[in-house]
């Protein structure tokens, strides 16, 4: 390395000039140690390509200091901040108010390329923040963090975690308004006299007033225009065209336009446009932002998650919503099912899998007074938990639509917007360049006005929104009715559904009107086999344990659970199982009701003859859905055939003792027939089934027991409404078909009259937003009205 005398040379990393002196590596000058040092970490990692995205990406580094985050290692401190917490594997969202272009983005998703111990790491643009993944027994949490203070991403640390009513994007925005409504009422004061009309003796005024607006005009144009000039030149090195050229171009041609016509004495100008045209397209960017907060279809805010879980209240435990857990309360967890909320254990000891949150499936230990976060899922003997902090259903959501769980299936109408909106712009300038020289020839005093308004009426952006509008306010409805899905782009698929298949219990049955048991069991052996069943989520073991009034204070040890099978453990020395016929040793049995067949040490000892309930609405509901519905699935014997016929009629396939695979393969056999198929079931014995349909929805009642293989989560009693979904889904798709034309109306309409001299800048800038906002109110207020309409019919 070499320091150089300063020569007024840039820095080749973050682009300031060289104050004090001059680092310089490979030919190349660094205003600073840390700027040299990120190169070098870039260099030594093949990862220079950072630099081809934009000239001098990164940003002064002059004043990073080594012990700036050394704070960030203290144990209280890192219970605040990591999202997960484990002897290899942790995981942190920071925000990082430096994100600014794709540069950033790309070499922020390359951190495991410069660190070892780091996993992964994803950008949130919008929110400018960054996830990530990795292993605390190879890199601290201070030193994650100067490494990205160290690349000129310092992250804001905020302990308090308090919200900001205000970002400070919106802050900026306020103060760029300002300053053009503070011009654009001073240029259009100025130019009074001009509108008025002035003799030849005021002429030194006029020209004073002219160029007090042009001084008026410039901040306007470079401070408040600013982020249209910055998004043009952008796209311009990336060797694309957005939406923000038209407009840069419009703004410069007025400026410079109006600037010779000053200089020349040719004209006044048109500086009162300009200022009020970048007034206007403030206003309504903030107006825009303003309408999508209030339209917000964030499902995570305080929609209906239908997963429950037992919570101790007045001495019982009783089912209660996730969302409505407080801290402090008391939870019981099952087996398979999933910690709702970060929590401190009560129980000696359980295991979890975190699979769900890190993608390894190995079950973690965990002893009493541990920290078990949101997430795990418990492999074993039930555990009660203490809430440490309200469920973070939006941790819960995201954790849902991870990779490993997507379908590859992509959305039609995204692409097409894509392809639409990247073929927009040229045409827009297209016609702009053509009108400027028909006007030029036909009428050129006003060539600049038609041209500038051409250039700001078109906007693609209600084209954009149409889509995650309609499905994104649609996905709130579902919500609110108790079908909570993964993700928007799941109610375009629904849309397409041809064929339903349904899993039988817990599905189209629910409940039972008797259970009876057929053999010998002593009073303590009753009390080990509801203790055995009510450490299971299946709504046969729920049954048995309703029914059975025993109480035993036997200690459970060794449970595992088989599904598909049943379930076993040892208690006070005797090997107990409780689940199928082949499962237990059993056999023989009636031929009018599901069983549950107990053994103990080997030796059968009878079954439960459980009459389940059919739920009221089954029959009505597959009446209405008519020949779409293809199948009815299940693992148990063919004893409820006849009560299975009654609600599904002669076409529909009944399918007996089908393993999860045979589950899994019938879906299959329907796909490669072109269907699109949905499958419904309970998420239990049937997730592979959930993943292999084009959607998959778990019915719930009660249970904490979730799939992330489902597409859906439906509250069992709306399951009726079932059909309702499916017509929403379907209307959600002539919605937005009906937004696609009234945006292409506009665009073809606006830039008609645009073209014709009809319409100024100014009415242009105010056009611009309104057709973005209109687009999205439609999509909101049809949504909502076609929604109303569907759940009070009938």
């Amino acid at each position: 390395m070499e320091v150089a005398v300063n020569e007024k040379v840039s820095c080749y990393h973050c682009g300031q000039r060289c104050e004090d002196e001059v680092f310089s590596l490979d030919n190349k000058s660094f205003c600073c140690y840390g700027c040299k040092t990120v190169y070098e970490i870039l260099s030594e990692n093949n990862l220079c390509e950072y630099y081809a995205f934009d000239k001098n990406p990164g940003i002064n580094l002059r004043h990073v200091s080594d012990e700036t985050y050394a704070y960030l290692d203290e144990n209280s401190i890192r219970k605040q901040l990591l999202e997960f917490d484990s002897e290899t594997f942790a995981r942190v969202r920071l925000y990082i108010p430096n994100i600014h272009c794709i540069s950033c983005i790309w070499l922020l998703e390359n951190l495991q390329k410069l660190q070892t111990g780091v996993l992964k790491s994803e950008v949130n643009f919008s929110g400018k923040t960054v996830r990530i993944d990795f292993n605390p027994g190879q890199v601290s949490l201070s030193k994650l963090a100067r490494l990205l203070a160290s690349l000129g991403y310092a992250p804001r640390i905020n302990l308090k975690k308090e919200d900001q009513s205000i970002s400070p994007a919106t802050q900026h925005l306020v103060i760029k308004l300002a300053v053009a409504g503070f011009a654009f009422g001073n240029v259009m004061l100025l130019s009074f006299p001009e509108y008025l009309g002035l003799d030849e003796r005021d002429v030194t005024l006029q020209q004073l007033f002219s160029w007090l607006n042009i001084a008026l005009a410039l901040p306007v144009t470079f401070y408040s225009g600013q982020e249209y000039f910055t998004n043009a030149w952008k796209s311009f090195k990336q060797r694309q065209i957005n939406i923000d050229v038209p407009i840069a171009v419009g703004l410069l041609a007025l400026l410079l336009r109006s600037i010779y016509d000053i200089a020349t004495g040719t004209g006044p100008g048109y500086l009162d446009s300009l200022t009020g045209l970048v007034f206007f397209l403030l206003i309504g960017r903030w107006f825009q932002g303003k309408t999508y907060d209030s339209l917000a279809f964030d499902r995570d805010y305080k929609s209906y998650f239908p997963l429950a879980v037992q919570r101790w209240v007045q001495n019982e435990w009783r089912p209660v919503v996730v969302y409505e857990l407080e801290p402090q309360d008391v939870i019981r967890v099952r087996n398979m099912e999933i910690v709702p909320a970060d929590s401190i254990l009560s129980s000696e000891e359980a295991y979890f899998d975190y699979s769900f949150v890190t993608g390894e499936s190995k079950p973690v230990k965990a002893v009493k007074g541990a920290h078990v976060y949101a997430g795990g899922k418990l492999v074993g003997l039930p555990v009660e938990l203490v809430v440490q902090k309200k469920t973070a259903q939006s941790q819960l959501t995201s954790l849902w639509n991870e990779a490993a769980f997507q379908k590859p299936n992509e959305s039609i109408y995204r692409k097409m917007v894509d392809r639409a909106a990247r073929r927009f712009t040229w045409i827009v300038l297209l016609l702009a360049i053509g009108t400027g020289v028909f006007w030029y020839y036909y009428e050129p005093a006003q060539t600049w006005l038609v041209l500038t308004s051409v250039l700001m009426v078109a906007c693609p952006c209600a084209l954009a929104l149409a889509a995650p509008f309609t499905y994104g306010n649609m996905l709130r409805v579902f919500g609110r009715h108790g079908f909570y899905l993964k993700n928007a782009y799941v109610i375009e698929r629904m849309a397409s559904i041809n064929a339903l298949v349904f899993d039988k219990t817990g599905t189209v049955t629910h409940g039972a009107s008797a259970v009876t048991f057929k053999g010998l069991l002593s009073a303590q052996e009753e009390g080990w086999i509801k203790l055995l069943a009510a450490t299971s989520t299946h709504p046969l073991s729920n049954l048995i344990v309703q029914h059975i009034t025993r109480k035993s204070d036997a200690v459970l040890t060794e449970l595992k659970e088989f599904p598909g099978k049943g379930v076993q453990a040892v208690v006070s020395g005797k090997n107990v199982r409780i689940g199928s016929a082949a499962f237990t040793g059993n056999t023989g049995g009636g031929e009018a009701a599901s069983r549950v067949f107990v053994s103990i040490d080997g030796l059968a000892r009878g079954y439960f003859e459980i009459e389940t309930s059919i739920r009221p609405e089954a029959k009505n509901l597959v009446t209405r859905l008519g020949s779409i519905v293809k199948a009815m699935v299940s693992g148990d014997q063919p004893v409820e055939l006849g009560r299975m016929r009654t609600v599904f009629p002669a076409p529909v396939q009944l399918r007996f003792n089908q393993s999860p695979h045979d589950k899994l393969s019938f879906i299959s056999e329907l796909q490669k027939q072109n269907f699109k198929v949905m499958m419904i079931g309970d998420g239990l014995n049937d997730s592979g089934a959930l993943q292999q349909s084009d959607v998959g929805v778990a019915v719930t009642d009660d249970t904490g027991v979730f799939t992330p293989a489902s597409d859906g989560i439906l509250a069992g009693h709306m399951l009726g409404r079932l059909d309702s979904f499916l017509q929403l889904a379907k209307k959600s798709t002539t919605i937005l078909k009906t937004a696609f034309i009234i945006s292409f109306c506009y665009n073809a309409i606006a830039l008609s009259v645009a073209m014709s001299g009809f319409l100024t800048p100014l009415i242009a800038a105010i056009l611009m937003p309104v057709s973005s906002i209109s687009v999205v109110g439609f999509s909101s207020l049809a949504v909502n009205w076609v929604a109303h309409r569907e759940f009070n019919r009938g």
